[in-house]
């Protein structure tokens, strides 16, 4: 029987007859549904499927434009590898809107039909695959809210061509799909006129019922408007922040989570005498009183604005502008006790001297910084500025689960080609404007499109030229657009903001004048014409789109990525992650379920691949960025942080400092912080922990040197019993092997060098008990600085420690040196640098492939080793081995010996010295078979190509991404 249909066959076994049989993973029946707590979504395997199919087929009754968003980009991709499907849809109960119909005509890859029959409710997904299909049936439609947020079910499973399931399913779609009738523009238009009659005339039955019509008039906007779940925490916290005597706070909220709101709710619970509310564009004034009027109420000569064209200087509530209110003309005309409640908005840029000066010259009982990004790169310390006070934070991530903000659908597109190159740093403003970019960046917004009736965009530009040449060059196009500067006025900018939420524009082409502090929430398309500079301001430009809106469902981004440098800032904005580690990086961008709601990042895959390569090509550890993050942390703690407030505020991974500078206290020196002296041997100590237990792969050198940071002696049964306490392996491979690591005898005498030598633990065979070395005992007593150090790494390590499975050597998916094998697999000694690809010992044998392989390596070492699927992988032994040479025959009958194979692979040499671990696998002795490979000199050499069968199916991200060239 074939191998592929025995797979089948066992995981059909495994789902209807007996979960205990053996079956690979891939090919196993399983339920879908939506848990945002482990971030299990529909669509997650939906799009798996989508990406790797050869044709689809989708019988869906009701579509969004939301959820056809989250398949945009995939479509894309799979037309350009020439892939096409069908959609089977219909209007059953007007359901689907009129405008996701022109939608679908735009994807140009899918044939879509229209079914009247009636009652037409069903969910079906078919994906074909090479011999096989994957179907996917239940309750969720193509809608966003069924693929990430409703509680939906949903049973994925996979048949071969001669499947009866299969052929029921297809026989039934197809009989269906001949009676449908085509999508097109004529049917759309009827759609639409017959679409509006029926919504007029629910409207008028509506409006016919009084008792339904009272119901639904709001309630006088002064008395309906209360805090968020935000605003209430926050408010709490600013309470309780006062009643401690603080007089002085920050709040720290994303963009178009109510800041405005939440001050004004603050001051009506202060009740203050006189407020002052100070804003560095004069666009702002007038909505940040509008909305404090709706929260306070009171007169109207309670409120007035201090600017550039209004001098109200008694107002109860005062909002003003920084550049007008800081003049010493009108500042030194205000008592310092004018005000009893001062709020700075946008307050990380009060590190300037004209708001330092307003600061200064008042004295309110209490001072109120609002921000969405409080970090700085410059040494000004904005947390001491309001006393390390944070009364509340909450950032893009939490206020997406909490739907304070409107959903995103976010596109990484590829930019434009130039004479055959991709538009890069170095792009002239010539190639930036021609003719055929603007024809590319039409087809690309049109394509990934907007929620509502007509588009309402922002566009980002490079430069100042280049909005002004692209907006005439929009307009020419038919496109109503305008391109706005710094160099336009407060008046300007105003008049054209008002153009666009009218309709009278579709665009507004600027550079970075928008970044922050303006409020358009009509916005349903923000486009990134430029490379990112930085990840601030990137969200910020994001969430110029985030405010909700009633005219729109979500917000497309549509970010055009070209050959930058700066493309690995894009997964770090979008994540959030501050880590500065490249392999979180890879994982947001190969995973992107981290994102909560129904919003969805997306990349067309060349625009993928070009951020791929600037990660790896990036230097996330320079010495200015680490600096930078390490001062962030230090002002917002007023203190010099330990490894585990780096962990505790998602600021850099401690491990960053092993592996560039030794060890935390290395880097401490090297930036030149005033830190106690340690001698050398204790510094080596450091540097030893540091590479060899903060990474926390293995708990139990950790809990052994925590039982000995409170005893002077552990014996053998005090460490036995508290590895199973927190649930380590306990056999004595393992605790022989952390003996070695731990005395040093496991290392080479480069590392003992590099280590100091000197064990650290020494065990002591007659008392069965284990003691710190009289070195490192005498420093942990005599050094408290030392030991602060130390008892911080083994915290850390134990915080790390939690990634990793306590009760087995390797952790699925983790990444792995050849040193680490040697040590968590238990051998003796490092002999990593005599491993290469592999190496057979103590009953194991770790298997490192790099996929992708380097187009200079050398011919003899250019193995052919690839995935078949998921769970099959084609290995080729070293150069110059036969079917008959020992090494070979081992791992051939690796099953019969009871030798362990254990497969790392890393997708190639950019990702440094570490694989990632895909777990045990067996031979398959059918496959070995002998073939040659010619060397660099032309010299035909032996070589044995086997198939190697993994014990689990590699998880569908990961796979995609070491697999895709």
């Amino acid at each position: 029987m074939d191998n592929s249909i025995q797979h089948l066959n066992n995981s059909l076994n495994w789902a209807f007859i007996d979960q205990k049989l053996d079956s690979l993973d891939e090919y196993r029946p399983k339920l879908l549904v939506n848990n945002k707590d482990s971030a299990d979504f529909v669509l997650t395997p939906f799009l798996e499927e989508l990406d790797r199919c050869r044709s689809f087929t989708f019988s869906v009754a009701f579509i969004t434009e939301s959820g056809l968003a989250m398949l945009k980009s995939h479509l894309a991709d799979l037309k350009a590898r020439g892939i096409t499907g069908k959609i089977l849809t219909s209007n059953y109960l007007n359901f689907n809107q009129p405008k996701i119909y022109k939608e679908l005509l735009k994807i140009t890859n899918v044939e879509v039909r229209l079914t009247e029959l009636n009652g037409f409710h069903s969910k079906g997904y078919v994906f074909e695959h090479e011999g096989y299909s994957t179907i996917i049936m239940g309750s969720s439609n193509l809608t966003a809210a069924a693929l990430k947020a409703n509680y939906e079910w949903n049973v994925k499973l996979t048949s071969y061509q001669n499947g009866g399931l299969l052929e029921q399913f297809q026989k039934e779609f197809d009989k269906v799909w001949t009676q449908a009738v085509p999508l097109t523009d004529k049917w759309i238009d009827a759609y639409q006129i017959f679409y509006e009659e029926v919504r007029k005339a629910n409207q008028r039955a509506q409006e016919a019922l009084p008792f339904v019509a009272a119901a639904t008039v709001p309630q006088t906007v002064f008395s309906s408007i209360s805090p968020n779940k935000m605003q209430q925490s926050a408010l709490t916290n600013l309470q309780t922040l006062r009643s401690t005597g603080a007089s002085r706070g920050m709040v720290i909220s994303a963009t178009g989570t109510g800041k405005t709101f939440l001050s004004a709710f603050d001051v009506r619970n202060f009740k203050p005498k006189r407020m002052l509310f100070v804003v560095h564009r004069e666009q702002i004034l007038h909505k940040a009183m509008t909305d404090y009027q709706r929260i306070i109420g009171g007169e109207d000569r309670d409120y007035g604005i201090l600017s550039g064209n209004r001098n109200d200087l008694h107002a109860k509530y005062l909002f003003a502008t920084v550049q007008t209110i800081s003049k010493s003309a009108v500042l030194e005309g205000f008592d310092p006790e004018a005000f009893d409640y001062i709020l700075i908005d946008e307050v990380h840029k009060a590190g300037a001297s004209s708001y330092l000066k307003i600061i200064d010259h008042f004295k309110p009982k209490f001072l109120l910084g609002m921000t969405a990004t409080p970090e700085r790169t410059d040494d000004f310390n904005l947390y001491e500025l309001f006393d390390y006070n944070i009364a509340y934070e909450i950032r893009l991530q939490e206020a997406l689960e909490e739907d304070m903000l409107c959903p995103f659908h976010y596109f990484g597109v590829t930019d434009f080609e130039f004479n055959g190159r991709l538009i890069d740093d170095t792009s002239m403003l010539s190639q930036l404007v021609t003719n055929e970019r603007v024809s590319y960046l039409i087809e690309k917004i049109q394509y990934y499109g907007y929620s509502g009736e007509t588009v309402k965009g922002l566009i980002f530009c490079s430069r100042k030229e280049e909005a002004i040449e692209l907006s005439q060059m929009l307009n020419e196009r038919g496109y109503k657009t305008v391109a706005l500067t710094g160099s336009d006025s407060q008046e300007e900018r105003s008049r054209r903001v008002t153009e666009l939420e009218d309709g009278d524009l579709d665009y507004i082409l600027t550079v970075d004048i928008f970044n922050e502090g303006i409020d358009i929430p009509c916005v349903n398309q923000v486009v990134m014409l430029r490379q990112t500079q930085s990840s601030i301001i990137f969200v910020q430009q994001l969430g110029r789109g985030l405010r909700k809106h009633a005219n729109k469902e979500f917000v497309t981004i549509i970010d055009f990525i070209g050959n930058y440098k700066n493309n690995y800032l894009i997964p770090i904005a979008l994540s959030g992650d501050k880590s500065q580690n490249k392999d979180n990086i890879r994982r947001y961008m190969k995973d992107t379920s981290y994102i909560r709601g129904v919003s969805t990042i997306n990349f067309e895959e060349v625009a993928r691949q070009q951020i791929y390569r600037s990660i790896g090509n990036s230097n996330l550890t320079a010495l200015k960025i680490l600096r930078e993050a390490y001062q962030d942390l230090k002002n917002r703690l007023n203190r010099i942080p330990n490894l585990m407030d780096f962990m505790n505020n998602d600021s850099i991974d401690p491990m960053i400092f092993a592996d560039e500078h030794a060890s935390y206290y290395h880097f401490l020196q090297k930036i030149k912080e005033t830190v106690p002296p340690l001698t050398e041997q204790e510094q080596k100590y450091l540097v030893m922990l540091s590479a060899e237990v903060l990474n926390g792969k293995r708990m139990h050198e950790i809990v052994l040197l925590d039982l000995l940071g409170s005893e002077s002696l552990v014996t053998s049964r005090d460490y036995t019993d508290k590895l199973a306490e927190v649930g380590c392996s306990m056999d004595s491979n393992v605790i022989d092997s952390v003996k070695r690591v731990l005395d040093m005898s496991f290392f080479t005498e480069a590392t003992k060098k590099k280590y100091g030598e000197l064990p650290i633990v020494e065990f002591f065979e007659e008392q069965q008990c284990f003691k710190f070395h009289p070195t490192m005992a005498g420093s942990l007593r005599n050094n408290p600085y030392f030991k602060e150090m130390v008892t911080d790494i083994l915290q850390t390590a134990m915080y790390k420690s939690s990634q990793y499975a306590a009760n087995k050597p390797l952790t699925m998916y983790k990444k792995y040196s050849r040193k680490e094998s040697c040590k968590l697999l238990n051998w003796h000694s490092d002999e990593s640098s005599t491993m290469y690809g592999y190496k057979t010992k103590y009953q194991t044998c770790p298997i490192f492939v790099t996929y992708h392989k380097h187009e200079g390596v050398e011919a003899s070492t250019n193995y052919q080793e690839e995935f078949i699927n998921s769970q099959v992988l084609k290995w080729s032994t070293r150069s110059r081995r036969t079917l008959q040479s020992e090494e070979v025959k081992v791992i051939v009958e690796a099953d019969q010996l009871s030798i362990d194979l254990h497969v790392f692979v890393k997708k190639d040499d950019a990702e440094g010295t570490e694989f990632y671990y895909l777990g045990k696998a067996h031979p398959d002795p059918e496959s070995a078979v002998q073939a040659s490979m010619i060397n660099d000199t032309g010299e035909s050499l032996p070589v044995v190509h086997m198939n190697l069968v993994l014990e689990h199916a590699v998880e569908d991200k990961l796979y995609n991404y070491l697999t895709k060239s």
